[in-house]
């Protein structure tokens, strides 16, 4: 069995392949910070998980201190089969507040980890990025041929800096890249900042549904699951590739909230506000390549997800009703 270092282990995506690695017999070294981007509380229920599993190790640290990297000797004193990035600041909203915030995680937490990469000989590193990165009148569905030379906003430029750095290090050193362009994930645990969670929260709640613009504007959305396994297939010898992962069924919000109402039996208390500058108004991959390169397809429903969605919710009522959308 393999040995991973996988950053951002308390994150949704990052606890996820996690999980999935140590199902695998795997054992894994996980990095975070706990961070206060959202509500804590989210990242140690999934924390907890992992630490009831054997094989897994956690450290805490931000991938911004090189020095961590460096001399903390869970890293230091194992040698790791690939590194899995998935430690990030995201959210559109959040980088036009604070961009310096997110380029310290971004891309200095990743040239740090690069940089390990290159020092130890560790021979594959997985980048997670963003379907931000193709900009705001990308073709749709968006193939990874698509311009990535207009970022919108701090986040996605702080994302397609990171993949530049992983070029530089391909063709420098000869390492090994997978960078992996995730398209609008959701699921049970996920991010309290995404309109996946937030609808849930506020239909179930019988809080106001703020809704930014028309409701016209569509996702393709991504089960984590489905992102978790296109992950992992990522590991494999590639050179340098980029590969979008992304959902295979697109939605406006408008139907999304439809559909939130009749599984969770409520009407939802909508309120419109002007949209956010640098929002994409439509977002949906093409998946071609990495269903060829990978053999990675998405295989759950969206009426299937969210109603996984509904029920975690559901399960977790007690504590997750009071976590903060902010």
């Amino acid at each position: 069995m393999s040995s991973y270092l996988v950053t951002g282990a308390a994150g949704f995506i990052g606890a996820r392949v996690a999980e999935m690695l140590l199902e695998q017999g795997h054992t894994v070294t996980g990095v975070d910070n706990l961070n206060d981007a959202y509500d804590v509380r989210l990242k140690e229920y999934r924390l907890r998980k992992l630490q009831a599993r054997p094989n897994f190790e956690f450290v805490w640290g931000n991938i911004a201190n090189r020095a961590l990297l460096e001399s903390q000797s869970s890293i230091v004193n194992r040698q790791f089969d690939a590194v899995i990035n998935l430690a990030a600041r995201a959210g559109v909203r959040a980088s036009l507040q604070n961009p310096w915030l997110f380029y310290e995680t971004n891309v200095t937490g990743a040239l740090n980890l690069l940089e390990l990469c290159r020092a130890r000989g560790i021979p594959k590193f997985i980048q997670a990025s963003t379907s931000t990165v193709y900009g705001l009148n990308a073709p749709t569905p968006t193939p990874e041929t698509a311009s990535t030379d207009h970022p919108p906003q701090p986040y996605a430029a702080s994302k397609k800096a990171a993949e530049t750095l992983c070029y530089t290090y391909h063709s420098l050193f000869g390492l090994d890249v997978s960078v992996l362009r995730y398209f609008t994930v959701y699921g049970p645990a996920g991010r309290p900042d995404m309109s996946m969670f937030r609808f849930v929260k506020w239909i179930g709640e019988g809080e106001p549904l703020r809704l930014f613009g028309s409701g016209e504007a569509s996702r393709g959305f991504t089960y984590i699951d489905d992102i978790a396994r296109g992950t992992l297939a990522a590991l494999q010898p590639v050179g340098y590739e980029a590969f979008n992962l992304g959902g295979h069924e697109v939605i406006t919000m408008n139907a999304l909230i439809a559909m939130m109402e009749e599984l969770i039996g409520r009407k939802a208390l909508i309120e419109h506000l002007p949209p956010n500058p640098g929002e994409l108004q439509t977002n949906h991959a093409d998946v071609t390549k990495a269903r060829q390169r990978l053999g990675w397809q998405p295989q759950v429903s969206l009426l299937e997800g969210v109603t996984r969605l509904v029920e975690w919710y559901r399960a977790e009522h007690a504590w997750v009703k009071e976590v903060s959308t902010q």
